[in-house]
């Protein structure tokens, strides 16, 4: 059996450790990321060429099911995927690592864009500790405030103009984020709802600091896919496909 992971994830990885050598495993990367972890198995890096081009690649190399184990802001390709998927009559998985949730003490300001989360940020503060990635600059392109911008990669696109670049990857440490927020004199923390372990600190640094935190959520699964909240559960999955027993 031919399982297709659409990854770049750290849950995408585990799956392909958990998949592999049981079946034939392919993970496909989108190649945003310069020097990505590779997972084990077979790798493509690239898109598809969107929903018409996922599904030729798809009977070209005959896929028995898919996972998409995207980022859980990756909307396009969740979106291509549902429809590639329907269109090839191939099962779908979704793997979503759970959103995080807030406890007392914290103060989130929970919004639904990008956009949103830069005209949030008035009145909360000048110097702002930017944590959603290098592709949504843009958004924030006209703030007046003073930005922080961490990213694995350098931005490609324009941004704030009072900006520094903090290049780093995670996982990060409570200490780590500590003291870059009492370094650089944050006032408030600007982040999407990622989910998982590796990034989640900032969020307890933000809390012992006092710091308000625009918390941008998440875009649901697409109608209709099924959802497993772990590497496990999607391997569970994928085992109990018919034809599973078929493993390379």
């Amino acid at each position: 059996m031919h399982i297709l992971i659409l990854g770049g994830t750290t849950e995408a990885r585990a799956l392909a450790g958990l998949l592999h050598g049981r079946f034939r495993v392919t993970s496909s990367l989108a190649g945003r990321v310069a020097s990505p972890r590779l997972p084990a198995g077979e790798v493509r890096i690239g898109g598809f060429g969107g929903v018409d081009g996922l599904v030729d690649w798809m009977a070209g190399h005959a896929v028995d099911a898919v996972i998409d184990a995207t980022h859980p802001f990756a909307e396009r390709i969740s979106f291509n995927a549902a429809r590639a998927a329907a269109t090839a009559h191939v099962p779908l998985l979704a793997l979503r690592r759970p959103g995080w949730v807030s406890v007392e003490g914290d103060d989130w300001r929970p919004v639904a864009s990008l956009e949103e989360a830069a005209r949030t940020l008035d009145g909360l503060g000048d110097r702002v500790f930017l944590t959603t990635g290098r592709m949504g600059l843009a958004a924030f392109a006209d703030c007046p405030q003073w930005f922080l911008v961490r990213s694995v990669d350098a931005p490609d696109t324009a941004g704030p103009a009072r900006t520094e670049l903090l290049l780093d990857r995670g996982p990060f440490t409570l200490e780590g984020e500590r003291e870059i927020l009492a370094r650089h004199r944050i006032d408030v923390v600007v982040t999407k709802d990622s989910g998982g372990a590796a990034t989640a600190p900032k969020l307890r640094a933000a809390r012992e600091a006092g710091l308000p935190v625009v918390v941008v959520r998440r875009p649901p699964v697409p109608a209709g896919v099924t959802a497993a909240a772990s590497p496990e559960e999607a391997a569970a999955w994928a085992a109990a496909r018919p034809g599973a027993s078929r493993a390379r």
